[in-house]
């Protein structure tokens, strides 16, 4: 008894000392910004009148979209085709110096997208919002960019010291018509991982996965591979010697099972002779073992030595002062619906927003597929009114053209009977 009581005081302490951890990692992270587009949303974001001039600006609506998960769950949407969206939010300067950055959003490509930009930046410094462009420098740009079958990028692009950098491996991004969340999380030591719907797409580092700086090894070009480095794995074995009377094997003999026929007459063919066949007992020229060479050091590579032009950056990671978040994107088609923007610095905060929306990931596919019943059911009605219609116009030809060469035959026998009277007169 008094053992049960000890390890269940044990499994209470072990509780509370877990529970103790929880709360002080929580109250250790830091939610910079979140965005759900609920009530109030328009007080926080300003929508730039970039393009407004030339007529070639579009507008963000207030919608949860043509499907989704819950009518109530809405974002922001683009709602006109071939134009430029430009909206940003100011949002509490942070700077990610020490500590792990966090950048999430989701986006739902409701529309034949055809060729646009579906991805989100963050700025430093101060920003004309009114005035927020393609042009509008940023400290980061993170998302998905389609045109046609060819691109399907998901953009990293990081900025140091007044220029851009993106990353250099071809990252895909997702092109169905659901909702998706692209994550992105930077870390102090410059390490960095890209999420999609909470799975890890990739993850590297910035100091290889960029080209900012300098790259810290580079290969010795002037070097030469020693003259004793010897890159032979097998050998010929010194010890194996050619057993004796090797080479007098012949390589045929004669067939020990052949018989001389009965009728061989030796006066008209002459001595009869076995034919050859091949002798089991011959294995080839005799060549030595094949053994591990000791030497062996295998194939020699040109060495990699230390970079004199690297010079380490500490804070390569570092972005400039965080203040304001933006989506500017230029689109053929419209219908994207951006929603659940968040920055922070606890990828697991990030992650439970992510399966928080997603409790209604099967209601928007049964919306969607729904949806995409309704459309091909309209597209066949419309194309059977089309074929209908061309049926139509086609009889009515027919009939148009029974009815001018009626009228031909008859003129043409008018014209006959009046060249027959002329005659006759």
């Amino acid at each position: 008894m008094a053992k049960q009581l000890k390890l269940q005081g044990g499994l209470f302490l072990l509780v509370a000392l877990s529970s103790l951890c929880f709360n002080f990692q929580c109250s250790c992270s830091e939610i910079i910004f979140e965005e759900r587009f609920e009530d109030g949303w328009k007080s926080r974001w300003v929508q730039s009148d970039w393009k407004r001039s030339e007529g070639k600006a579009g507008y963000f609506k207030h919608a949860a979209g043509k499907w989704h998960g819950d009518p109530d769950d809405k974002g922001i949407q683009t709602s006109s085709d071939a134009k430029h969206f430009a909206i940003s939010a100011k949002i509490p300067e942070f700077s990610n110096k020490n500590r792990t950055l966090v950048l999430q959003y989701s986006v739902r490509f409701e529309q034949e997208i055809e060729c646009g930009g579906g991805y989100i930046k963050l700025m430093s410094g101060f920003v004309n919002q009114k005035k927020f462009s393609g042009d509008t420098p940023y400290s980061l740009m993170f998302g998905p960019d389609i045109c046609g079958t060819d691109t399907k990028k998901l953009h990293v692009i990081l900025s140091y010291q007044g220029q851009n950098y993106p990353i250099k491996k071809d990252l895909q991004c997702e092109t169905d018509k659901l909702t998706h969340f692209y994550t992105f999380i930077l870390r102090p030591d410059a390490t960095y991982s890209v999420l999609v719907d909470n799975r890890e797409r990739d993850s590297g580092s910035m100091y290889t996965d960029w080209d900012i700086l300098p790259p810290r090894k580079i290969k010795a070009v002037d070097a030469k591979k020693p003259a004793d480095w010897d890159m032979r794995e097998y050998i010929d074995d010194p010890n194996d010697i050619k057993p004796e009377g090797y080479d007098s094997i012949p390589k045929e003999i004669p067939d020990p099972k052949a018989k001389k026929p009965a009728d061989w007459d030796e006066d008209e063919s002459g001595l009869w002779r076995a034919p050859k066949v091949p002798n089991p007992v011959y294995k080839g020229p005799w060549r030595r073992k094949r053994v591990k060479n000791p030497n062996y050091k295998g194939k020699w590579k040109t060495p990699w030595i230390d970079n004199p032009e690297f010079e380490d950056d500490p804070d390569l990671y570092v972005l400039k002062p965080i203040k304001y978040v933006g989506i500017e994107v230029w689109q053929v088609k419209a219908g994207s619906v951006f929603d659940n923007i968040l920055i922070c610095d606890e990828p697991e905060y990030a992650k439970k927003v992510a399966e928080e929306v997603f409790a209604n990931r099967e209601a928007e596919k049964e919306a969607f597929e729904e949806a995409e019943k309704k459309r091909k059911a309209q597209e066949e009605e419309e194309a059977q009114r089309a074929r209908e219609e061309g049926e139509k116009r086609r009889r009515e030809r027919g009939h148009d053209r029974r009815y001018r060469d009626r009228h031909r035959d008859k003129y043409r026998k008018h014209r006959d009977w009046d060249d027959y009277d002329h005659d006759e007169l």
